[in-house]
């Protein structure tokens, strides 16, 4: 088989890749061995402007979100499946400090940060003793609705197995993998990329998360929340996702104990109404040590390309570098340089 690209993963990179490439009428073949809890799947597909503890705005998010929007948007009109909400984000503030802190970045920029209305709104489904504050735009994406839409829509495109390097032929201008002949092959393969013969090198900083799911009848689901916890809601009503943990030590990718009751005991706390415990998931995230992505071809290996590395924001960086990195391959765009793996060159030279 001849196909002018082979992808390895089809997690929210390889998704984001494989469609900027149909849409340029380029060919290919995703390896994709299908697994349950990965991080694309477990995340709650959440893309928010603003970030951490003192309300700062995400690295590119003026780029980002427009972007990211208008791709899922265009997907969803595509596949004919309804996977995004358009939604904001309710910040309950933990402390006093917290709410001035936000009075305070209004002020100096309100473009994303905004005062709420109402701030007794929420007491009949919240615990809340230091009010609110409004994020806006926000976005949740069911990245399992969207992931699976896609896989079906490729078909015999998508084989369900797993990448073997030794089974890799390279040459400068093309690969052979078993009956496949490419251009290029481009790993998508989120945290296995730390073990990746050619790219395993660059400084990943994979992390642990965990979530719970929900059921919580009557609960408000127009809103995105977060006070300690992040509380999204889900496509099916009643429904709600609440995590996410960062955990840097981890012996496996299993959820644990500690999470579950530490969880149930805050959100019992948090939330006025009865809720039920539907679901509990892990997964490990591709995040890195700049917490940058990395997109691009081998400096030493031409044919052999990476795009990976999206880390917690998965959901606002795929689109974005997954389409510039078909820019640069089909057109010969230049790749962001916070993004591009030729930053990190010497360090690649060592397996070459």
């Amino acid at each position: 088989m001849q196909v002018d690209y082979l992808i390895v993963g089809q997690g929210i990179s390889g998704t984001m890749l494989s469609w900027f490439l149909h849409k340029e009428g380029e060919s290919f073949v995703i390896l994709d061995e299908s697994k349950g809890d990965t991080s694309s799947k477990v995340a709650a597909g959440i893309i928010n402007p603003v970030t951490g503890r003192r309300f700062v705005r995400s690295w590119m998010i003026e780029e980002l979100l427009p972007f990211a929007r208008k791709t899922y948007d265009e997907l969803e009109t595509f596949l004919q499946v309804h996977f995004i909400r358009h939604l904001d984000m309710i910040r309950f503030f933990p402390n006093a400090e917290s709410r001035d802190l936000f009075a305070t970045r209004i002020t100096e920029d309100d473009t994303y940060l905004h005062p709420y209305p109402e701030q007794n709104d929420f007491n009949p489904f919240f615990n809340y003793h230091y009010g609110c504050g409004q994020v806006r735009p926000a976005f949740c994406v069911d990245l399992g609705v969207l992931l699976a839409a896609w896989r079906q829509q490729l078909g015999d495109a998508v084989r369900n197995q797993r990448f073997e390097p030794a089974a890799l032929q390279e040459a400068n201008d093309h690969i052979v993998y078993e009956d496949i002949t490419a251009q290029k092959i481009i790993f998508c393969e989120g945290v296995m990329g730390e073990a990746n013969p050619w790219f395993g090198l660059l400084p990943f900083s994979a992390n642990k998360g965990e979530a719970l799911f929900i059921e919580c009848p009557g609960l408000i689901d127009k809103h995105i929340f977060k006070q300690h916890h992040l509380l999204a809601p889900l496509m099916q009503p009643g429904l709600f996702w609440v995590g996410s943990t960062y955990q840097n030590r981890f012996t496996d990718a299993h959820p644990t104990e500690d999470f579950r009751v530490k969880t149930e005991a805050y959100l019992k706390e948090w939330i006025k109404l009865p809720f039920t415990v539907v679901n509990h998931k892990a997964a490990i995230r591709p995040a890195t040590v700049e917490r940058r992505p990395f997109i691009g071809m081998h400096p030493h290996h031409p044919a052999i390309g990476i795009c990976n590395g999206m880390g917690t924001k998965g959901t606002s960086l795929a689109p974005y570098f997954a389409h510039q990195l078909v820019q640069h391959l089909v057109h010969g765009v230049t790749l962001t340089p916070e993004a591009d793996i030729r930053r990190f060159e010497r360090i690649l030279s060592r397996r070459n």
